[in-house]
């Protein structure tokens, strides 16, 4: 029964705590773009989109000569 004595307002200094990081991070933006880190991974940047063709398009290496 004493323990309750402590385990009951830790309980309470730890919701408070939750409470309190989870007001800070709506207050400072952390959750306003959800979206955009998960596309980074998805959309890599390094390498350069390939031009768009058509499918009637021939590769570069095929000529019309008959070659």
């Amino acid at each position: 029964m004493n323990m309750l004595y402590v385990l009951i307002p830790l309980a309470l200094v730890l919701l408070a705590a939750a409470v309190w990081a989870l007001l800070w991070a709506i207050q400072s933006g952390q959750f306003d773009d959800l979206e955009s880190q998960g596309w980074s991974v998805v959309l890599d940047e390094d390498r350069a989109v390939p031009p768009k063709t058509d499918d009637n398009d021939k590769p570069a290496n095929e000529t019309d000569d008959g070659s």
